[in-house]
């Protein structure tokens, strides 16, 4: 329950720590307050609007009181959260101290693309290398990514493949790695470029690999890890080919592109089996709640052992160490067939109509 729900079932010793707390101004006694108050929030998965406003009011009230070290602690604990108030998440993203704000940026299913972009723009380099980690990255974001980031903000957007980027994003991208070899090279090991993407690419590798100065990449290499990503490309046309004529499983597939830890290759597959778009269908597989990707799996009938595999990879992707994969492979028993399929039928009429 929320806070306004829970004032019943406080015990009066409960309601007196608190009191006593909240009388107190200094920097330990405002976070033990926050840490209460907090435990007590998060108790309930449906807080109501009143609930959330009562809890932001506390958090943005307390946190200027609280050192960096106690600040960083509550931005990890509550960075995932998605019932966090939006006004909490943006004053621990946009806390001066990267440290603090690093995992709220990415993490957090709360903030906007407005509110990242405000960062972006105005905030440091540790703010935007956050950033660029995040699961899903729209093009207006990675544009401001491109133009403000340092080398190592662009190779770790430039190889995250959930990194949208426009036209005009990508051909800067490309420029500015004239500058730095190794953001083309992050960028060309992406299973998810175009062919038009993937030579343009290896035009900047190869001039790069002409200069005398820059020895880390030779024209062969730089052919190499086209051919790779334009094979694998290949590859997984023929196993959606495979999958349409029945001549392999969708088990096998699914454990083999998790076990290469190929999430893009694997939500194609996912996504023509299930008439989605690939964007759904990985956006689905990289959020913290596995609700989404369980859904989908149990309506194309994956199996136990090949969703264990998908949950192995978000583990990896995500950087959790997944302790709860017992636990989501009995909930992914479960689901109800019927209810599976129910739920994609529903996903696919609402991408329709938007």
């Amino acid at each position: 329950m929320g806070l306004a729900r829970h004032e019943k079932g406080f015990g009066g010793v409960m309601l007196h720590s608190l009191f006593k707390l909240a009388a107190e101004t200094s920097s330990d006694a405002r976070r033990k307050l926050l840490q209460a108050v907090t435990d007590l929030f998060f108790c309930d998965p449906e807080p109501t609007g009143l609930s959330k406003h009562h809890y932001g009011e506390i958090a943005l009230r307390a946190l200027p009181h609280l050192d960096p070290q106690a600040r960083q602690g509550y931005a990890d604990e509550v960075a995932a959260e998605p019932n966090l108030p939006r006004s909490v998440a943006n004053a621990l993203a946009g806390d001066p101290d990267g440290e603090v704000a690093r995992l709220v940026l990415r993490l957090s299913p709360v903030l906007t693309d407005r509110d990242l972009a405000a960062i972006a723009l105005n905030q440091s380099q540790a703010h935007l290398a956050a950033i660029a980690e995040r699961v899903r990255l729209s093009e207006n974001i990675t544009d401001i990514l491109v133009e403000r980031g340092d080398t190592g903000v662009l190779k770790t957007v430039g190889g995250n493949e959930g990194a949208a980027f426009s036209e005009e994003g990508f051909d800067r991208l490309l420029e500015r790695g004239r500058e730095e070899a190794a953001i083309p090279r992050a960028v060309a090991v992406r299973s998810d470029l175009s062919d038009a993407r993937a030579e343009r690419v290896l035009r900047v590798l190869v001039e790069l690999g002409e200069d005398d100065d820059v020895d880390f990449a030779s024209d062969s290499e730089a052919a190499a890890i086209a051919r790779l990503a334009r094979r694998q490309r290949l590859e997984v046309s023929q196993l959606i080919k495979d999958l349409k004529d029945r001549s392999r499983t969708i088990d096998d597939i699914v454990v083999m592109l998790a076990e290469e830890d190929r999430a893009y290759h694997l939500a194609q597959v996912i996504a023509q089996a299930s008439d989605i778009s690939a964007e759904q269908a990985l956006r689905v597989m990289l959020r913290r709640d596995v609700s989404g990707i369980a859904l989908a799996c149990r309506a194309l009938e994956v199996g136990f052992p090949a969703f264990a595999a998908v949950l192995a990879l978000r583990a990896r992707r995500l950087m959790f160490a997944n302790k709860d994969t017992d636990e989501d492979l009995r909930r992914y028993a479960q689901i109800d067939m019927a209810a599976a399929e129910r739920s994609m039928r529903f996903i696919r009429m609402k991408a329709r109509v938007a």
